[in-house]
């Protein structure tokens, strides 16, 4: 959490920490849902949502709560360094996004339903910070999955973005790019499910108070 002083530009790849070969930790099962937390294939009919809205902590809570989410974890995309650390995360030296990772059934809860409220509870135009979580690690990130998908991230981006023009609010940085061309790591035990373990623990929930428009 928080970060003044850390860097809000990202490392190139060269100049990016080297990180390690595989990840020095084990994960156990979801504390929350009745699932593994590590799930490199999503069950039969579900799909994958890999999203980035600022400190993970406060926003896998919110997506555990969905109706239709199957599972969910916390890690690290968009970077450059294999299998990074927390610490080195918050360096801003990897080039990593804090992540969540939802594996949900689209009978119950659709892709867009989740894309909108990624939208409503965090604000997609702060750049690399998310409230007072300044850093690169706090920037916002769709990272699709599927054709499908990135065409609904873009078209909902698009009719968000139109809103907040509308309303005389700042332009959406949201970074929207491939899961395949950026690896998802897994982040370390203690904080996968970290506000069912900390119930009191942080939360940033940073917004802009507009919800998504109802012709979207």
């Amino acid at each position: 959490m928080f970060g003044f002083g850390k860097p809000t530009t990202l490392p190139t790849p060269d100049q990016a920490l080297p990180g390690r070969s595989e990840s020095t930790w084990s994960l156990g099962d979801h504390v929350v849902l009745d699932a593994p937390v590590i799930t490199p294939d999503a069950p039969a009919g579900h799909e994958v949502a890999i999203l980035g809205l600022g400190c993970f902590w406060g926003a896998e809570e919110i997506y555990w709560q969905i109706p239709g989410v199957w599972s969910t974890s916390v890690g690290y995309a968009g970077g450059s360094t294999p299998n990074p650390t927390y610490d080195e995360v918050c360096s801003g030296r990897t080039g990593h996004t804090e992540a969540i990772r939802i594996v949900f059934d689209p009978a119950v809860v659709s892709y867009a339903d989740l894309i909108k409220k990624f939208f409503e509870i965090h604000d997609p135009t702060q750049g690399m910070r998310q409230g007072n979580d300044v850093g690169t690690q706090y920037r916002s990130a769709i990272y699709w999955t599927t054709p499908e998908q990135e065409q609904t991230a873009r078209e909902l981006t698009k009719a968000y973005g139109d809103e907040l023009a509308r309303r005389g609010l700042g332009e959406i940085t949201t970074e929207i790019r491939p899961s395949s061309e950026t690896p998802y790591f897994y982040a370390e035990d203690a904080h996968q499910q970290y506000l069912a373990k900390n119930p009191f623990g942080y939360r940033c929930h940073a917004n802009t108070g507009v919800k998504f428009p109802a012709t979207a």
